[in-house]
């Protein structure tokens, strides 16, 4: 993942507490002053060019939501606003990278977009078909996000923090940084190249009725059939340009169709959600040639995890904490590449390349400026790194933790380590929320509303929020929440609440790492 940080100028000068207002007019005046100072050119310089607005570049919004904010726009930010608006690199660019390229005709798959899935998807083919032909460019490699080359990393352990009869396999996992030369920041996140697993990739070259040791090109460099499938091209997500190919090839009129309507992303088609073993095996007939079937595959990309420990605290190691990815679609498991070969492959003598992202996610510069950090489940990663940094460090400043999952006996991440820091004041402040224990599902926005009162307080003092999880449904709701407590507790309208919101994000004080 790649933390969603909202950069922008430094922080603004604030209303004091003194000041004769109301709290909601002091709020409105400090929205004021971060957007006037925010957007102001120094006096006597030549003023910068605007920068262009996305206003639907926020994963929190819906597709048809992001899509009416781009109406109007040229066709490439149409097609950026169809995105999934994460920056993950999944797709080997950036949301706007992608668009720009689908809009110019360098790329050619809708497909790309992981966390869009079919929706956008579709929604890009639509704007394409709308569109006047673009004229196609010579094919080009992505632009933005290229696969980093990394340096050997081994892996110590993967230990499981969820507790017997969660529903959950989380794994805290402990990589060697010695002689790396890597160095990292709490707030940073961690690239790992994962290879396939390779029971699927034996499959694949048994459908494919290969040799493992066939010579083959992958990315201009030769190599083998095994050492492609394993290590260079993920097989997990065949495109849309994969499924053509496959129709073009297929000498059964019936298997042709079906494999075009899984290009189309059309409702219903079969098989869902399918990796390339389920295509050779549910398309016999589909046999292009083995080079052209391995030119239409996305290669395989890095994974990015947020970074759970600080080098002041754990010295020359990294840390992570990983959801394992695993369920059983037609009769088979599916793994997630890289936290399944985390949590079940993955040993000291096979180090893995790995790359540290530095973001913007980071704490206050000054220790004593407060810290509200709202994380359920795996999205705690990053703040136990806070934690851990401002225990090594001494920090006094006030903190505020906003955690939940499903169980507490079973799925309270790293709980020792969290109620050592409250007992020793690193923690001041824990609110939980378990949805599973009880009648009704609490989550971590329910927190929220029934603290709001003070959670407005340690806003006003100054307070830095910062949220990490889910983009499609819990940072949506921590947002929605904390608009609420704007206008519950600030006496806000709506459309006040919005401005004060991307105030603190344009101070800083507003961040999000969310995928």
């Amino acid at each position: 993942m790649i933390p969603q940080a909202f950069p922008g100028p430094a922080p603004v000068p604030l209303i004091p507490d003194s000041a004769p207002f109301t709290p909601a007019q002091r709020a409105w005046l400090n929205g004021f002053l971060a957007g006037l100072y925010g957007g102001a050119a120094e006096a006597g310089a030549s003023a910068p060019a605007p920068a262009e607005d996305f206003p639907w570049h926020d994963p929190a919004l819906e597709l048809d939501e992001r899509l009416a904010l781009a109406e109007g726009r040229p066709l490439n930010r149409r097609l950026m606003a169809a995105m999934a608006q994460l920056d993950c690199g999944q797709c080997g660019y950036l949301c706007q990278t992608y668009s720009e390229a689908l809009a110019a005709g360098s790329e050619t798959s809708t497909a790309l977009c992981v966390p869009g899935a079919k929706a956008t998807q579709k929604a890009l083919k639509a704007i394409l078909a709308e569109a006047p032909a673009a004229p196609v460019a010579a094919p080009a490699a992505p632009v933005a996000v290229a696969a980093p080359k990394g340096v050997p990393v081994p892996v110590l352990s993967a230990t499981r923090l969820t507790a017997v009869g969660s529903d959950k396999d989380v794994r805290h996992v402990v990589l060697d940084l010695a002689g790396s030369g890597l160095r990292y920041e709490p707030g940073d996140s961690l690239s790992l190249s994962c290879p396939n697993d390779p029971g699927l990739v034996e499959a694949v070259m048994a459908a494919l009725l290969a040799d493992p040791a066939t010579p083959v090109r992958v990315g201009g460099a030769e190599t083998t059939l095994r050492d492609a499938l394993a290590t260079r091209i993920d097989i997990a997500r065949p495109l849309d340009r994969t499924m053509d190919l496959l129709a073009g090839a297929a000498t059964d009129p019936a298997q042709a169709r079906a494999l075009r309507a899984l290009s189309d992303g059309d409702d219903g088609a079969e098989p869902a959600d399918a990796d390339l073993l389920d295509l050779l095996v549910a398309f016999p007939s589909a046999r292009p040639p083995l080079q052209g079937l391995l030119d239409s595959l996305p290669s395989l990309k890095p994974r990015l995890y947020s970074i759970a420990s600080s080098m002041a605290a754990v010295g020359d190691r990294v840390e992570l904490c990983v959801g394992v990815v695993r369920d059983t679609r037609r009769g088979r498991a599916r793994d997630g590449v890289a936290s399944c070969h985390l949590a079940y492959r993955a040993t000291p003598e096979a180090p893995l390349r790995a790359e540290i992202q530095v973001s913007h996610f980071r704490l206050p510069a000054d220790p004593a400026t407060p810290v509200i950090m709202v994380g359920p489940g795996t999205g705690i990663a990053p703040f136990r790194a806070f934690l851990q940094h401002r225990a090594a460090r001494g920090d006094k400043g006030r903190t505020w933790l906003l955690f939940g999952d499903r169980r507490r006996a079973s799925d309270f991440l790293f709980e020792r380590e969290i109620e050592a820091w409250r007992q020793a004041g690193t923690l001041s402040r824990l609110s939980l929320a378990w949805s599973r224990d009880g009648t009704r599902k609490d989550y971590v926005q329910h927190r929220m509303a029934e603290d709001s009162a003070d959670l407005w307080r340690w806003l006003q003092d100054g307070a830095h929020f910062y949220v990490c999880g889910d983009a499609s449904r819990m940072a949506r709701d921590v947002d929605s929440a904390l608009r609420g407590v704007a206008q519950t507790e600030g006496g806000m309208t709506a459309d006040q609440a919005r401005d004060w919101i991307v105030a603190l994000a344009r101070q800083g004080r507003y961040q999000r790492d969310v995928y």
